[in-house]
C-alpha cells in the first residue's frame, strides 16, 4: 500500500499509536506533518523519518485548543502541504469510576477524543473538497462500541467519534473522500503504561489472544484506510483488539 505524492497529517504522533502511525505513512511514501502536545519528543519522531530519508515535519498542537488547531493549519499551509489524509490519532483517558469524575474531567476528556478531531477535520476538510478527494481515519477505541469499566465518559467520546465519523462520511461521499474510524482494544502505549499494572492484567485476559495489541498493529489498520485499497470503504469501523469484541 503506497502513499507516494502524499501528505499526512497526524495528530498525537509523538508516541503511541501516532508515532506508529506518522512511522508507517511516511514509509508507504508520504509526507507526514506530526502534531503533538510533546514537542521534544514530537520533533525527534520527526527528526528519526527524515533520518530514513523519508519526509516529515513537526508541529505543537494541542486538539483541545481551537487556537492552537488553528496555528498548526497555518503552520501547515506555510510549508505549502496540501492535505490528502488526516489521522485523528491524539487520545487521553484515565481509568476512574464514574462518580469520581470531576467536570474538569469530563471535558478534557470530551474536548481531546471527539472535539479534537472534530476541530482538525474541519480544518482540513475545505481543501479535500476543493480537490475531490481525501482521507479521514479517526482512532476511537472498542470502549466506544462496547463500553469499557471506569471510562464511561472516555466510552461516550469514543463512540461519539463513531458516530461523528459514519456522518461525516455519508456529507462527503460526494467529494470522493473517504472517512473511516479505526476501535484498538488494549494497546501496548504509555498511555496504558500508566493504567495499574492489575488492569493491565484483566485487559489481557479478557483478549482471547491473550495479549495487548502492538502500535503498529493499529496503524496497519489505519494506513489501509489511507490508502487507495479503501477507495470504495467509508464510514466503516473495524475494530482491532485480538477478539476482544467479537460479541460486540
Amino acid at each position: 500500500m503506497r502513499l507516494n505524492g502524499k501528505t499526512a497529517v497526524v495528530t498525537g504522533g509523538a508516541s503511541g499509536i501516532g508515532k506508529a502511525t506518522a512511522e508507517m505513512l511516511a514509509e508507504a511514501g508520504a509526507h507526514v506533518l506530526i502534531g503533538d502536545l510533546d514537542e521534544t519528543n514530537g520533533a525527534a519522531v520527526a527528526a528519526a523519518i527524515r533520518a530514513k530519508g523519508q519526509a516529515a515535519d513537526f508541529a505543537r498542537l494541542d486538539v483541545a485548543d481551537l487556537a492552537s488547531v488553528a496555528a498548526f493549519k497555518s503552520a501547515a499551509d506555510a510549508l505549502n502541504l496540501k492535505v490528502d489524509i488526516v489521522a485523528n490519532v491524539a487520545g487521553w483517558g484515565k481509568i476512574q469510576p464514574f462518580m469520581e469524575n470531576t467536570p474538569e474531567f469530563w471535558r478534557k476528556v470530551m474536548d481531546v477524543n471527539l472535539l479534537g478531531p472534530v476541530a482538525v477535520t474541519h480544518a482540513f476538510l475545505p481543501g479535500m473538497i476543493e480537490r475531490n478527494s481525501g482521507k479521514v481515519v479517526t482512532v476511537s477505541s472498542d470502549a466506544g462500541r462496547v463500553g469499557s469499566l471506569g471510562e464511561t465518559v472516555y466510552s461516550g467520546a469514543k463512540g461519539g467519534a463513531i458516530a461523528f465519523t459514519k456522518s461525516l462520511a455519508r456529507e462527503v461521499a460526494r467529494y470522493g473522500i473517504n472517512v473511516n474510524c479505526v476501535c484498538p482494544g488494549p494497546t501496548d502505549t504509555p498511555l496504558l503504561a500508566a493504567v495499574p499494572e492489575k488492569h493491565r492484567e484483566a485487559f489481557v485476559k479478557a483478549t482471547p489472544m491473550r495479549r495487548l495489541a502492538k502500535p503498529s498493529e493499529i496503524a496497519d489498520a489505519i494506513l489501509f484506510f489511507a490508502s487507495d485499497r479503501a477507495s470504495f470503504v467509508t464510514g466503516q469501523t473495524i475494530s482491532v483488539s485480538g477478539g476482544l469484541t467479537l460479541a460486540g
